[in-house]
């Protein structure tokens, strides 16, 4: 919890403790009013919460990135000895450590077609994003405090909202669905944490999800750059992109979408950039963490995004032939799209210059196991960082 912590990181604990004891108040209890932020959870939101306390105290500038969660996964009861799940509504009160910071709000677009048109100017290719569905995103900001450094971190979660308010025409015809509409798809993406995903509607809400959070946060951390930088192409000395597992990796083909549609750079450029900003933690080796998105899912819901990674698909399986030529194999083992899939892992792999488990023997198994295709062919990504745990937060 926010409070707790940040006295202790401001070494102010003792006196304030004190202090309250004497107008009859118990710390603890009042620490206790405070629920627990509902933004993430297991091993992810645990490291995602130690890395920001560390990096703070470390005296690194970092922005933690996510959703803005209405609810978390859930609150359990046990009544008569069953596990009850009833939802976790933990804004409900509001949140007295975040600020709303609508200036640095963001668009993000889903699905349409990518129209295609020549720009003689630049003689070049122009793709352009029609019959969309958007959203905006606007960041909530929570103060992440060093430990008894002066130094103040950002925390910054996502809310959406509909670009297009409540349509007074459509009520008015009696189409009271169509009226909400665009409310209603943006309060779905920031509902709830992790959707179900084991039938198509879920799929599609959390690739929305993904997608939503990372282009908000990759679009602002390229206009942070650029209000004191002039050239993108140095874009990596500023910034770097740890994605916490495979469900920020879409920030890969983002980035990518970013330099060559908006910033004009050509596909090595691009590609060079991205691949010297992007490093990729893996948690674990069960199948929801190697995520993978039907084709027809990901190339509808992000039809830019999805040509941009068949692209990066198809420079990377040249290469993987022409260091196993004519091994089949290979390439159905290492391809970022093969079988109908989107497979999340391996473009992360592909784009990132480094790859870390979180322990030595699971950094070993990778290697061994998992992994072992792209270790043999890259081994020079492959590192690991035991995940640690903040002693503080402990």
């Amino acid at each position: 919890r926010a409070l707790g912590n940040n006295m202790i990181n401001l070494t102010e604990y003792k006196e304030v403790k004190e202090a309250l004891e004497e107008l009859g108040f118990d710390l603890n209890v009042i620490e206790d009013q405070e629920p627990d932020a509902a933004l993430g959870n297991g091993g992810l939101g645990r490291l995602a919460a130690c890395f920001l306390d560390s990096l703070a105290t470390l005296g690194y500038a970092a922005y933690g990135c996510g959703i803005r969660y209405r609810y978390g996964m859930f609150k359990q009861k046990i009544e008569n000895g069953y596990q009850i799940e009833v939802p976790d509504n933990w804004l409900k009160d509001g949140n007295p450590f975040e600020l709303r910071r609508p200036e640095y709000a963001k668009e993000v677009k889903f699905g349409g077609y990518i129209r295609v048109e020549y720009d003689e100017a630049t003689k070049r290719n122009k793709f352009i994003q029609e019959g969309y569905q958007s959203v905006r995103a606007i960041p909530f900001d929570i103060p992440i405090v060093g430990y008894n450094n002066n130094v103040v971190n950002t925390l910054r979660v996502w809310d959406a909202e509909a670009i297009n308010d409540f349509q007074l025409d459509s009520f008015d015809k009696g189409d009271y669905q169509k009226a909400v509409e665009q409310e209603n798809l943006a309060r779905n993406i920031v509902e709830v944490l992790y959707p179900n995903d084991n039938h198509y509607a879920g799929k599609e809400l959390r690739l929305k999800q993904q997608y939503f959070f990372i282009s908000a946060s990759v679009q602002a951390a390229v206009a942070k750059y650029k209000k004191n930088h002039s050239d993108i192409r140095k874009f990596y000395e500023k910034a770097t992109f740890q994605l916490n597992d495979t469900h920020p990796t879409v920030a890969v083909a983002e980035l990518m979408r970013i330099l060559l549609d908006e910033e004009g750079l050509e596909w090595d450029e691009a590609w060079e950039v991205t691949t010297k900003t992007c490093a990729y933690t893996n948690h674990t080796i069960m199948a929801e963490a190697l995520e993978k998105w039907p084709i027809e899912l990901f190339s509808r819901l992000l039809p830019r995004i999805y040509q941009i990674i068949e692209e990066i698909n198809r420079r990377f399986v040249e290469e993987i032939q022409k260091k196993y030529p004519g091994n089949q194999e290979k390439i159905r083992k290492m391809a970022i799209i093969y079988d109908g899939q989107v497979k999340m892992a391996h473009l992360a792999i592909c784009a990132g210059y480094s790859v870390n488990g979180v322990a030595a023997l699971h950094t070993e198994i990778l290697k061994n196991q998992e992994l072992k295709d792209f270790y043999e062919m890259m081994p020079e990504k492959f590192n690991n960082k035991t995940n640690g745990i903040t002693q503080r937060r402990f």
